[in-house]
């Protein structure tokens, strides 16, 4: 308890560079009086104005991913001293438009873990071709360990008909009517990335095309 009441604490005092600035504001508003105040006070709403249009740039990159925690487990790693322990969590990343990550963090606190597990999944994003109808082009199988993930496209008002960390990649993908099957191991993390195996690996018709050589015609015939 007093470990998480020091914390709390120390989060509540300001920044060392934060508090000259505020004592030198202080000191020009009590020496200057009506031209120099108003100078002053352009700059600092100038400023002001370029550091928020900053700060909504990065909000609206932010806004754009999603976020969504799929287990979080408290794990142990055997040391010298004894045993250390952790929480490992597994995060995917997507701004439903056709990209999507796994990632897994490992910290001493939860919100440390999502956090570490955010930006990996950041790091190993995958690009999805999506059709009109926001599904995939062609059935896809994805293996990671012992999970196998079947991925097939369906008609438009289907759904996404999946479960468990697969319906989490698929919905965060963008895809919105997709049928999908579980062949092997029921374990989370193999099955998101088994999943993602699996998407990695769509091709569109123009790019299978292409890379046989051939006209888009002649596959369809």
């Amino acid at each position: 308890m007093t470990e998480t009441n020091d914390q709390i604490q120390t989060n509540d005092i300001p920044a060392v560079s934060d508090v000259p600035a505020a004592a030198e504001g202080q000191q020009q508003e009590r020496r200057g009086g009506g031209g120099g105040g108003k100078g002053g006070g352009d700059r600092d709403r100038r400023g002001g104005g370029g550091r928020g249009r900053d700060n909504r740039r990065g909000q609206e990159r932010d806004s754009e991913w999603q976020e969504r925690v799929v287990q979080i487990r408290r794990v142990s790693k055997t040391v010298k001293g004894g045993k250390k322990m952790s929480f490992r969590a597994i995060v995917v990343v997507g701004n439903e438009r056709g990209q999507v990550g796994v990632g897994v963090g490992k910290a001493g606190d939860v919100i440390g873990a999502v956090r570490k597990g955010v930006a990996d999944g950041k790091k190993h994003l995958v690009k999805v071709p999506l059709t009109r109808t926001s599904s995939i082009p062609t059935l896809s199988n994805g293996r990671d360990g012992a999970a196998s993930v079947l991925i097939r496209p369906a008609a438009p008002g289907t759904g996404v008909i999946a479960g468990g960390s697969i319906r989490t990649v698929l919905e965060l993908a963008g895809i919105k009517n997709v049928l999908a099957k579980r062949l092997g191991s029921k374990t989370p993390l193999n099955n998101a990335r088994a999943a993602m195996v699996a998407l990695a690996g769509l091709r569109t018709h123009k790019e299978t095309a292409k890379e046989r050589g051939i006209s888009l015609e002649q596959l369809y015939s």
